[in-house]
């Protein structure tokens, strides 16, 4: 086999990794986390459940520590909760956070489940808002909120250049 017929027998392999590679990079371009917050009358508290794409948290765990987690792993999980209580807060009128309180998280190939609570306390306390998750790493991190107040939803939406909003 000559040169020519060597170099274009290895250039169709190459250029069908290349496609797939493309493609793989521009399958998850957008960037985004959902945050669900309402008041439970049962338990009188108000919940926060939070997802966002499993890719993205493993990337921003990697980029920060240098190593792969296991989010089944208590002690993995402890990590992220302390990042999750840095990036997302709530404070009442007097700029006072809220004591928002850890309750498990889940995590599978595809997403990155949060559960959260403010035992005892109803969504009308909150008065701000901050949920800067992820955009500290990927810039172009849009975080929705909704708040569901007795069957009446609302949505905000956190950008890099919006971390804190107000709640009412």
């Amino acid at each position: 086999m000559s040169m020519r017929g060597l170099k274009s027998l290895l250039l169709v392999p190459l250029l069908a990794l290349l496609l797939c590679v493309s493609s793989a990079a521009s399958a998850h371009r957008f960037h985004f986390g959902m945050t669900d917050i309402s008041y439970n009358a049962r338990t009188e508290s108000t919940e926060i459940v939070h997802t966002y794409t499993a890719h993205d948290i493993d990337a921003l765990l990697l980029n920060l520590y240098g190593r792969q987690f296991d989010l089944s792993d208590e002690e993995d999980q402890a990590v992220l909760r302390t990042y999750v209580e840095r990036h997302f807060w709530l404070a009442d009128k007097d700029g006072k956070k809220l004591p928002v309180r850890w309750v498990g998280m889940t995590a599978d190939a595809q997403s990155v489940v949060i559960y959260q609570e403010l035992p005892g306390t109803r969504l009308s306390t909150t008065a701000v808002i901050r949920q800067g998750m992820l955009v500290d790493f990927l810039p172009e991190q849009v975080n929705t909120v909704n708040l569901n107040e007795g069957g009446a939803v609302r949505s905000l939406t956190f950008m890099r250049q919006a971390l804190e909003q107000r709640a009412r």
